[in-house]
């Protein structure tokens, strides 16, 4: 058993869990946003049951993608103390504002509005909100800059055999990260788009009580993913230029490419340079159903007079069309990371050397257990999210108002 290859399953199991949980965090939302300003704007209590609804779906989803981000983290030590001590310095920068600024404020903002319901104006209850999507999306901005300085070492200085920051603006700049960002939060909204319609369609088809609230649901979801999509594709392309340009070897070669895996091998001594063929098949099949998704807008004409209801077999496809952009993220991740290889930073730390030094068995453990655990996340969030979504809107706990006290006790006494 290879430790190098035990690790780099063990991240790749966490962190793909992981990435599901925050693609629908981000997704969810915008969604919620959308819905409870429209509310607060109306007036109408359509709004207010929505964002009950699906605010309770988020939370749900919310807490235990926090157990899978905190398991996420601690292989950076266990596992990865070679990069940890090499580019921590660096590495960790955004990584720790992104935990300080971005993901305590957004866990503070969302239990103030939890816990706020009947108990805030509607404003600042709206505010709070507009907080936790600010919030989230800051966190997922500072964890791509991170990423994105692996994919492409910028703004550093070797000192003593440790890289140190010189240039914090180059993180920001960094030409793997912008178009990247985007991907991913287009990529997140066409999941959370394509999540709400599905439950919608789900309810729709079994011919719900709350025809009117869902239907409403669905038309938001389909708009969502519909514009998502589009957006999705281009970002997606728009990487292909830069990352082309700053990492030669990950879609080809040609003569840029054969000019650095000469210094490379000048450098670190001769070896296989080339990322494994399982990052272009990935990216391969990312792409075709990043395609197959841009059907979504041939959906939307059917929207009129509620013909995708009417036909009911649009709401099939709908449904089954949804275990798509959770596939396409996966690949995607897959064709972004493991194109990095065989690199834990990309021409700077080989994976070799980040790696921790520990037994093939520890390594096998460790591996067994963190998937276990990320495992049964996984599998107890979408049990709670199918549980609650299939109870419908009528009455979610999230919200719901407070019973009146009937202890004769706390009545006011008339003297």
């Amino acid at each position: 058993m290879d430790p190098l290859l035990l690790a780099r399953l063990q991240f790749a199991t966490t962190t793909s869990i992981h990435f599901l949980f925050v693609a629908v965090t981000l997704g969810l939302v915008t969604l919620l946003v959308g819905l409870q300003t429209a509310g607060f704007l109306t007036g109408k209590p359509v709004y207010e049951r929505l964002t009950r609804f699906w605010g309770q779906l988020y939370v749900i989803n919310y807490v235990l993608g926090i157990a899978t981000g905190i398991v996420m983290e601690f292989q950076f030590g266990l596992n990865w103390s070679g990069l940890s001590r090499y580019v921590g310095n660096v590495f960790g920068a955004p990584l720790a504002i992104e935990t300080l600024v971005a993901f305590f404020l957004e866990s503070t903002f969302l239990g103030m509005w939890i816990f706020g319901w009947h108990r805030l104006r509607r404003g600042v209850h709206l505010a709070l909100l507009w907080g936790v999507a600010i919030t989230a999306y800051a966190s997922a901005f500072w964890i791509m800059v991170a990423n994105a300085w692996l994919q492409n070492p910028v703004g550093y200085e070797v000192r003593d055999g440790v890289a140190h920051l010189t240039d914090f603006g180059a993180l920001l700049t960094n030409p793997t990260f912008g178009m990247a960002f985007g991907h991913v939060v287009s990529a997140s909204l066409v999941t959370g788009g394509l999540l709400m319609a599905a439950v919608s369609a789900w309810h729709l088809l079994r011919r719900t009580p709350d025809f009117a609230l869902f239907r409403t649901s669905l038309r938001l979801g389909l708009i969502t993913a519909a514009l998502s999509v589009s957006l999705l594709q281009g970002f997606g392309f728009a990487q292909f230029g830069p990352v082309t340009q700053v990492q030669p070897t990950k879609f080809g070669g040609g003569p840029d490419r054969d000019a650095l895996v000469a210094d490379w091998t000048a450098r670190f001594g001769p070896g296989d340079w080339d990322p494994p063929v399982l990052s272009n098949v990935g990216l391969g099949f990312m792409i075709l159903i990043g395609f197959g998704l841009g059907a979504v807008w041939l959906l939307l004409p059917l929207l009129w007079r509620d013909w995708i209801i009417r036909l009911r077999f649009p709401l099939w496809l709908i449904l089954l069309g949804l275990p798509l952009p959770f596939v396409a993220m996966l690949l995607g991740w897959i064709a972004r990371e493991v194109g990095r290889q065989p690199w834990a930073a990309y021409g700077l730390l080989p994976t070799a050397q980040a790696v921790s030094p520990v037994s093939p068995a520890l390594m096998l453990a460790s591996l067994i257990g963190f998937s276990l655990l990320l495992g049964a996340l996984a599998v107890t969030n979408w049990t709670l999210l199918a549980r609650h979504a299939a109870r419908g809107a009528h009455d979610p706990a999230l919200g719901r108002p407070p019973a009146p006290d009937t202890d004769p006790r706390h009545q006011p006494v008339l003297v």
